[in-house]
């Protein structure tokens, strides 16, 4: 019977985080976690790496790049299990981020239900209508449902 303290195979994780044995793999090049070989050249994982798992599984989802979980993972101790400190520290550093980021959502979605919810169809009055392409001089993408600059306003 295995130990509590032993080494976790690959399907062992997968099936234990929910996350398939691909990416695993594609975690481990990329330096988000990291496993042991035997002498048969199999993976072996410590059991915290399921912990790195679902931090860097909840970092993606709420957007946060390879690159920014790679930086934090890295600020991690090597030789020990993080702490809730750890932890802590660690995501209290994305805080002001995420604050941004929902934010910003909560603008999308207000925007949205604004011009698509009212059924208008009318460009005259939609909120995200651009004649003439004037806002290309404020950058790419959707700088009305981006917030970065305000919409005109439905009331005309």
């Amino acid at each position: 019977m295995p130990k509590a303290t032993d080494p976790l195979t690959i399907g062992e994780i997968a099936h234990r985080s929910g996350v398939a044995t691909s990416a695993l793999r594609f975690y481990e090049t990329q330096g988000l976690i990291a496993s042991v070989r035997t002498t048969g050249n199999q993976r072996r994982y410590p059991r915290s790496t399921l912990r790195r798992i679902a931090f860097v599984r909840s970092a993606q989802r709420v957007g946060l790049s390879l690159e920014e979980i790679r930086s934090a993972l890295a600020t991690l101790p090597a030789n020990r299990t993080p702490t809730r400190t750890d932890w802590a520290r660690l995501s209290a550093g994305w805080r002001q981020r995420l604050d941004a980021q929902i934010a910003e959502l909560e603008r999308l979605r207000d925007r949205l239900t604004s011009c698509i919810g009212c059924g208008c169809l009318s460009l005259r009055r939609c909120a995200l209508s651009n004649p003439g392409d004037e806002l290309a001089a404020r950058g790419p993408g959707a700088v009305y449902l981006l917030g970065s600059i305000p919409s005109p306003d439905l009331d005309d």
